[in-house]
C-alpha cells in the first residue's frame, strides 16, 4: 500500500515538472457535508493535513485543482526543512516547460457553472480574475523549480499585473480552457502570459477563439532572507516564442521609463490642461447651479468597502491572495460604474495594476472607488474609467498605506443601451488639484502606450 501511494506522488511530481503536462480538469468544490474525506491522510510514511485544509483552498475551484496537480512540490513551500541551502545553479528552461492548461467542464458540470454564473448567463469576471492569478502562481514554480527537494524553495510573489483585456464576453455553458506559460524571464523577475480560450456555440467543428489575454509578473525572494532571488534562465524555441519573448522584453523596458515620462509631461505644459480640468470643476463648488448638468464632480462617483482580512483568503506564505484583492477590486468597479451609468456595465480591460505592498491576515483592508473620468470619442461604446485603491489601515498606528491601486475599463451593455434611448455618459471633473493630477497621469500613461503600440 505504501509503495503503492509513494508511486502515485512520484507521477504527480513527474507530470508537474513534465514540458507537456496533461489538461488540469476544474469540477465543482461544493461536497456533500458528511463526507468523511477530510481526515488526515498518510502520505510518504507520515500524516499530514489533506489539500483541503491547505491555504488558499477557500476561493474557487481553480486552486483547488491546482493544488491537487501541484501538491508534492509544495508541500516542501509549507514546511521546508530548516538546513535547506538556496539553489546552487539556475537552470535554463523553455516555456514549453512551464505551459500548463486547465478546463471548466461547464457544458457538464451543472454545480460548477452555478460557481461561476453572473446574473447575465456570463462568467463572473472577479472569479476569473482570481482564477488568472492563481493559475500564474502555479505557472512561476514550475518556472523556477530546480527538481531538487533538498534545496531551499523560492518565495514567489504577484508584483504586478501588466494588463488583461477582455476580448469577447465569456459564456458559462460552454467547456472554457485556460493556457499559460512563461514567455520572458528577467534577474529575478517572470512574465506570464495567459489566454482564455473558448469556442463559440455554432458547432464543433468551429476553431477555438481568445476571449481574454493577461500578462502577470512574479518576483522571486528567497524565503529565508526575503532578498531578490535569481530565477532560471528562459530559452524559447519556436518563432512565436521568440515574438512573446521579445515584446515583454520591451514591455519591461517600457515600464521603467514610463514614470520618468509622465513626469516629464507634467513638467512640460500640462500645466494648462490642469488648470482646465480644475476650471469646471470650480463652477460645481462655487456655483453649483449654474454648472453643466452633464458633468459631475468625480467625488460625486465614490464608493467604498472594507473588510478585516481572514486566514481562509491567504495564500501559502501567509499573505493574503493577489487574486482576492483584485476579485474584491473588481467587484466594487463594477458596481461603482453601474451605479454611475445607471445601466449594467460591460468589463473591457484592467490596465496595469502594481502590488505594492503585501496584505496580511488580520490588517483592515479599505477599497475605495471613483469614476476616474470618461471617454466619448465613440458615442457607441463610451468608456468608463475607474480608479480602485486598497488601503492597509491601522487604528492602532493611526497610519493608511496604499496596497494596490487598480484601474479598470468599462462600457455600457449592448442590450441595456437598447432599453434606454436617452442613454448618455456623464463628463466627470475634479474639484482639486490632486484629483486633477491623477486623471492626467493615467490618460498620460494610457497614451504612452497607446503610441508604444502603434510604434509595433
Amino acid at each position: 500500500m505504501k509503495e503503492e501511494s509513494n508511486s502515485q506522488n512520484l507521477e504527480k511530481e513527474m507530470e508537474f515538472n513534465s514540458s507537456s503536462p496533461r489538461t488540469i480538469p476544474v469540477v465543482s468544490t461544493l461536497t456533500n457535508p458528511f463526507d468523511n474525506s477530510n481526515s488526515l491522510a498518510c502520505v510518504n510514511g507520515h500524516t499530514r493535513k489533506p489539500i483541503a485544509f491547505w491555504p488558499g483552498m477557500y476561493h474557487s475551484p481553480v486552486t483547488n485543482a491546482l493544488w491537487e496537480t501541484r501538491s508534492e512540490t509544495f508541500e516542501r513551500l509549507l514546511d521546508p526543512p530548516e538546513d535547506a541551502t538556496p539553489q546552487s545553479e539556475l537552470l535554463t528552461k523553455t516555456p514549453k516547460q512551464s505551459r500548463t492548461k486547465i478546463l471548466y467542464g461547464f457544458s457538464t458540470d451543472y454545480i460548477l457553472r452555478e460557481q461561476y454564473r453572473d446574473p447575465w448567463n456570463e462568467v463572473r469576471i472577479g472569479k476569473l480574475l482570481e482564477d488568472l492569478d492563481a493559475l500564474a502562481g502555479t505557472i512561476s514554480v514550475k518556472h523556477c523549480s530546480d527538481d531538487d527537494s533538498t534545496t531551499r524553495p523560492l518565495l514567489l510573489v504577484t508584483a504586478s499585473v501588466d494588463k488583461i483585456v477582455l476580448k469577447k464576453p465569456i459564456s458559462v455553458d460552454v467547456d472554457l480552457k485556460i493556457v499559460g506559460s512563461a514567455i520572458w524571464v528577467g534577474r529575478s523577475s517572470i512574465d506570464i502570459q495567459l489566454e482564455v480560450i473558448q469556442s463559440t456555440k455554432e458547432g464543433s467543428d468551429t476553431s477555438d477563439s481568445v476571449a481574454l489575454t493577461a500578462n502577470f509578473i512574479f518576483v522571486a525572494r528567497d524565503s529565508k532572507t526575503g532578498k531578490a532571488a535569481p530565477v532560471n534562465r528562459l530559452s524559447p524555441e519556436t518563432e512565436k516564442e521568440k515574438l512573446l519573448f521579445e515584446e515583454a522584453e520591451a514591455r519591461s523596458k517600457l515600464r521603467k521609463r514610463k514614470s520618468v515620462e509622465k513626469k516629464k509631461e507634467i513638467q512640460n505644459g500640462e500645466v494648462n490642461r490642469l488648470e482646465a480640468l480644475l476650471a469646471e470643476g470650480r463652477i460645481f463648488c462655487d456655483m453649483p447651479a449654474l454648472a453643466d448638468r452633464n458633468s459631475i464632480l468625480l467625488r460625486d462617483t465614490c464608493l467604498e468597502n472594507s473588510l478585516i482580512c481572514q486566514p481562509q483568503q491567504r495564500n501559502i506564505h501567509g499573505r493574503i491572495f493577489g487574486g482576492f484583492l483584485m476579485h474584491r477590486a473588481f467587484e466594487l468597479a463594477f458596481s461603482t460604474a453601474y451605479d454611475f451609468a445607471g445601466l449594467v456595465p460591460y468589463f473591457l480591460e484592467v490596465d496595469h495594476v502594481d502590488f505594492l505592498r503585501p496584505v496580511d491576515v488580520g490588517d483592515f483592508l479599505r477599497i475605495k472607488s471613483c469614476v476616474l473620468y470618461t471617454e466619448h470619442e465613440n458615442s457607441e461604446k463610451p468608456l468608463i474609467n475607474i480608479e480602485v485603491v486598497a488601503h492597509v489601515t491601522r487604528p492602532e498606528f493611526r497610519s493608511s498605506e496604499v496596497s494596490n491601486t487598480f484601474y479598470f475599463t468599462f462600457t455600457a451593455r449592448p442590450e441595456a443601451k437598447a432599453t434606454n434611448n436617452g442613454f448618455r455618459i456623464r463628463k466627470v471633473v475634479p474639484a482639486t488639484e490632486e484629483e486633477a493630477r491623477c486623471i492626467l497621469e493615467h490618460m498620460g500613461a494610457e497614451s504612452l502606450q497607446s503610441s508604444e503600440g502603434k510604434s509595433k
